[in-house]
């Protein structure tokens, strides 16, 4: 699994440890973590808004399999995110929200709230809740007696998220530009889902707005 960190601007001091206590919370198995901020030194600023559209990007080209994310509340990116294409968005604030978002949601991106109420040793819930969160595979339902109804449940929502939205080319094509320019000038992200993507009809149209900037 191929595990995105990225988070708005707002946050970007808490970006080193939320990269961090994800790497340590799936280390063991062998999941890769890539890191693209925001970053301490970054001088652009990215709100929810515009990254996630980076995390509409990185899932839809397939050059992403799950992305930890966050903002000041985790609320805003959220619902952000799940707005978007492809993206099915977890609020984890605590540990027990995020086992149970993996083993009944089954998602692919979580947003955490990494300002609100992250005071004196914020850091311990933070690294629990991610723990909590790939603890066990994801969507194998929860309790075990509803298990499978809650599985049912969870395919059921993931087709009505299919349906309700555009494909990711069709929404990027549509965003206005300024949007567009900023989620370009995202050069790390950018890169990398060229480089990584799979999807070509997303490819294809990243590469004619790169080039027309």
């Amino acid at each position: 699994m191929k595990i995105a960190v990225i988070q708005a601007s707002s946050q970007k001091e808490k970006n080193e440890l939320l990269y961090r206590c994800t790497a340590e919370s799936v280390k063991k198995y062998g999941y890769e973590v890539i890191n693209f901020g925001c970053y301490t030194d970054e001088t652009e600023s990215y709100s929810y808004i515009d990254i996630s559209i980076l995390i509409g990007l990185l899932l839809s080209s397939q050059s992403a399999d799950f992305i930890v994310t966050g903002c000041s509340s985790g609320q805003g990116m959220m619902l952000a995110c799940n707005s978007l294409p492809g993206i099915l968005c977890g609020y984890i604030p605590t540990p027990q929200d995020a086992f149970l978002f993996g083993r009944i949601n089954d998602g692919n991106a979580v947003s955490l709230p990494l300002g609100l109420n992250f005071g004196w040793a914020g850091e311990i819930n933070l690294k629990y809740t991610l723990e909590k969160l790939f603890e066990e595979p994801f969507g194998t339902g929860y309790p075990p007696e509803d298990a499978k109804r809650k599985m049912q449940d969870t395919l059921r929502l993931k087709e009505i998220n299919s349906i309700a939205k555009r494909t990711m080319p069709e929404l990027f094509g549509r965003l206005e530009e300024q949007l567009v320019k900023k989620a370009l000038s995202k050069s790390n992200v950018i890169h990398y889902i060229m480089k990584h993507g799979s999807n070509e009809e997303l490819l294809n149209l990243l590469e004619k707005n790169i080039v027309s900037q």
